[in-house]
Formats: structure tokens, C-alpha cells, sequence
């Protein structure tokens, strides 16, 4: 479904990425796991069409969508949940969830009441501002908009970032329950530990390359990985 080639980006004279390739199949979760500075933010600002290479191939459904306008890229099927969350504060819950869609033609409101099904505190909270919400109904509100654009590629940075133990657990269930409406994602996290337990596939970033992929299963039980990332 979707594949990078030799990837290269730079940042004024830094390499944060190096000639890096991996693939994606369709359905599946992938994850991009390291230490800060690694990359991995990099590369999905870099699919997003928000960074442009300075090497390489980005392929999407067979199309080379290398270097294409966000606007384009979003319009494509693939969307990007932030980093930091980036919502609205001053726009209601409702209105931050219209605008994930504000590309598409036809009627959201199945998405709409899809969204709410995932997130029911969303829809009791629908009237509220975005700013007034907790972390993890910001995080929520985040996911919820970009599903409104109806992905066919969903990539998330650091969903868990900042949030209780009790919600990161709600924030993956939810990501698991994604997959299975049929949506593929590119997750990038530093909780290794529960992002290897809900991946199909994982790639370990160091300083721009990637050193080691595998499944999610082996990479959990991989001993580098578990020295590096998972704490044991």
C-alpha cells in the first residue's frame, strides 16, 4: 500500500534522515520506535508533504507522492495526527471535527456519528471549545478529526505523549479498534512497549537510519530492544 525508498531529509546542513526504506501493507499497524532526535517525526512530516526530501521515493497506492502539496497529499487518503495535538482551542469540538473533512464533498454525518461511537466523550462534549477539554479528549478530538477526512493511511506522533497511564490505554484500545474499520497507521511512539503490542510490524530509528525491524512480536522480546526502549 504505501512504501519509502531511500529516503533523505535534511535540515539546513543536518541529516535527520538517511537513505531510509520500509514498507507498509495495507491494514496493518507499523511503528516507527527510537530515542528523540532519531527521525521518526521527520518522516511522517516528511509523507505529509510538509518537509520536502532531499532524496528519495514516497509511494502511495503505486502513485509517487514524493514532494506533493499537503492539501493533495490529505486529499490522497493519508492524514497526520500531530505531534502536540494541534487542535482549535477556540473552535468547538464539533466545528475542530468538520474541519478534518473540509476537503471532502459528500455528507459526513456517518463519520460523524462514527467518530462518536469511538469517542463518546466527544459527543457529550461536542459544544464545548477545544481549549477547555482535558489532555486526552484533546487526543481524542485530534484522532477523531483526522478520521473525518476518511483515511485510507492514518499517521499518528506520539498519541501517548502526556497522558495518564489509564488514557494511554484508552488511546491504543481506540487504535486497535481503527485497524479494524480497515484503516492502516504509521505510528510513531516513544512508549515502545505498548506500541510493539498493538504493531503488526515495527523499524527502530537511530540518529536518522533505521537499524532494525521485525514484528512487533519479536522486537518486544528482541534483547536490544529491551535494553533500549523497554526499560528491562
Amino acid at each position: 500500500m504505501f512504501e519509502i525508498q531511500g529516503l533523505s531529509v535534511n535540515y539546513g546542513g543536518i541529516e535527520a534522515v538517511r537513505e531510509i526504506s520500509f514498507s507498509v501493507e495495507e491494514g496493518t499497524i507499523v511503528t516507527l520506535i527510537g530515542a528523540n532526535g532519531a527521525g521518526k517525526s521527520t518522516t511522517l512530516r516528511t509523507i505529509a508533504g510538509l518537509v520536502k526530501p532531499r532524496a528519495g521515493k514516497i509511494l502511495f497506492m503505486g502513485e509517487d507522492i514524493t514532494g506533493k502539496d499537503p492539501a493533495y497529499i490529505v486529499g490522497r487518503g493519508i492524514t497526520l495526527v500531530p505531534e502536540g495535538r494541534k487542535i482549535f482551542p477556540d473552535l468547538t469540538v464539533l466545528e475542530n471535527l468538520k474541519i478534518g473533512a473540509y476537503l471532502r464533498k459528500d455528507s459526513i454525518e456517518n463519520d460523524l456519528e462514527w467518530v462518536f461511537s469511538l469517542f463518546p466523550r466527544l459527543k457529550e462534549r461536542s459544544w464545548q471549545y477545544g481549549g477547555t477539554l482535558s489532555g486526552g479528549e484533546q487526543q481524542m478530538l485530534a484522532v477523531g478529526r483526522a478520521l473525518m477526512s476518511r483515511p485510507k493511511l492514518m499517521m499518528m506522533d506520539e498519541p501517548s505523549l502526556g497522558l495518564a497511564p489509564l488514557i494511554v490505554r484508552d488511546i491504543f484500545s481506540i487504535i486497535k479498534e481503527i485497524k479494524k474499520e480497515g484503516v492502516t497507521i504509521l505510528l510513531v511512539e516513544q512508549n515502545a512497549n505498548m506500541a510493539l503490542q498493538v504493531a503488526d510490524m515495527g523499524y527502530v530509528m537511530e540518529t536518522g537510519v533505521i537499524t532494525l525491524s521485525g514484528r512487533g512480536s519479536e522486537l518486544v522480546s528482541n534483547e536490544a530492544v529491551k535494553k533500549a526502549y523497554l526499560g528491562k
